[in-house]
C-alpha cells in the first residue's frame, strides 16, 4: 500500500503561541485537517475527508460562521477531491472512506465521493441520525445519502492492548478501526500498517497537540480550552488520551501516532512518507 498524507483544510486562528508552541506571541496560528489517502488493491481509501468542495463554495459563509474562531482558509485546492485529481486519480477511484467521526471538518468531503462506502462507528452514526448533539453535525454534508457501512464494538479483536478493534469488510486487514470515544460519542482512531511493518495511528481529535503524547504531557492553553469545550465526555476523553500516551511510550518504534489538526504531526509524517 502507498500512503499519502494530505492537508484537507487549513485554519488560521488568532492566538500565536497560545495555539502553536513556539509560534509568535500575537500572530496567527496554523491548524490543519490531516487526512490519509491510501492506494490499495481494492481502490483508494480516504481516512477522514477534511472540508469538501460544497464547504468552500456553496456553504462557505456557513463554514466561516461555524468555524469563526478557527478562521478557515477554505481553499478548493486543499479539498480531498482536488488533491486526488492532482495525484492522477479520479474521484470515482475512492472506493472507501473511513471517518474518525462526523464533525464538519472531518466529514465535509463526503459529498465529493457519493459512490464510496463510508465506514463509521455505530454510536457516531446514531448520534447523527437521531440528532443527539443538537446541531453539531452539518446536514448538507450528508444530504447526498452516504453509503454507510456501520461498525459496532462487539466481538472486536485486541490490538496493542486496545479492545473491540475491527477490521473493515472490503478493505485490507492492514486498516483497523479503534473506538476512542470522548470527543464525540462514537469517535474512533484508524490504524494503518505500512509496507515496512510500522503502524500509523490516525487518532482524529482524541488529542490536539503533539505534546500531549510526550513523556511529560503538555498542551498549549488555547487547544486545551478548545478540547474541553467540544468534548461530549471529558473523563472518557482524558482516559483514552492517557491510553494513547501509554501506547506511544511502550511501542514508539512500532507505531506512529498523530492527530487531525496538529501541523507538527503532518510535517513529520510527510517527511517520512
Amino acid at each position: 500500500m502507498r500512503i499519502h498524507h494530505l492537508n484537507c483544510g487549513t485554519m488560521r486562528p488568532f492566538g500565536g503561541r497560545l495555539v502553536n508552541e513556539g509560534g509568535s506571541r500575537f500572530g496567527t496560528a496554523r491548524m490543519i485537517c490531516h487526512c490519509l489517502l491510501i492506494e490499495t488493491e481494492q481502490g483508494l481509501v480516504l481516512v477522514d475527508t477534511g472540508m469538501g468542495v460544497p464547504d468552500v463554495t456553496t456553504h462557505a459563509k456557513l463554514m466561516k460562521q461555524r468555524l469563526r474562531m478557527a478562521r478557515p482558509v477554505l481553499d478548493i485546492a486543499e479539498t480531498a477531491a482536488s488533491q486526488v485529481e492532482r495525484l492522477g486519480f479520479r474521484p470515482e477511484d475512492v472506493r472507501h472512506i473511513v471517518v474518525t467521526h462526523l464533525d464538519l471538518d472531518h466529514a465535509g468531503g463526503l459529498p465529493d465521493f457519493p459512490h464510496a462506502q463510508v465506514h463509521v462507528h455505530d454510536v457516531e452514526h446514531q448520534a447523527l441520525v437521531r440528532g443527539l448533539d443538537g446541531d453539531r453535525y452539518l446536514q448538507h454534508q450528508f444530504q447526498h445519502g452516504p453509503k454507510w457501512t456501520v461498525h459496532g464494538s462487539a466481538d472486536g479483536e485486541r490490538w496493542f492492548g486496545f479492545e473491540a478493534v475491527r477490521d473493515l469488510p472490503g478493505l485490507p486487514p492492514e486498516i483497523l478501526l479503534l473506538p476512542l470515544p470522548g470527543h464525540t460519542r462514537g469517535h474512533t482512531a484508524v490504524a494503518v500498517r505500512r509496507s515496512d511493518g510500522k503502524w500509523l495511528l490516525h487518532a482524529g481529535d482524541a488529542f490536539f497537540h503533539h505534546g500531549e503524547m510526550a513523556d511529560r504531557p503538555h498542551c498549549t492553553p488555547a487547544l486545551r480550552f478548545f478540547q474541553n469545550r467540544v468534548q461530549v465526555d471529558g473523563p472518557l476523553r482524558r482516559r483514552n488520551q492517557a491510553r494513547l500516551r501509554d501506547l506511544v511510550t511502550a511501542h514508539r518504534d512500532q507505531i506512529e501516532v498523530f492527530c487531525a489538526h496538529d501541523p507538527v504531526g503532518l510535517d513529520r509524517c510527510g517527511r517520512t512518507a
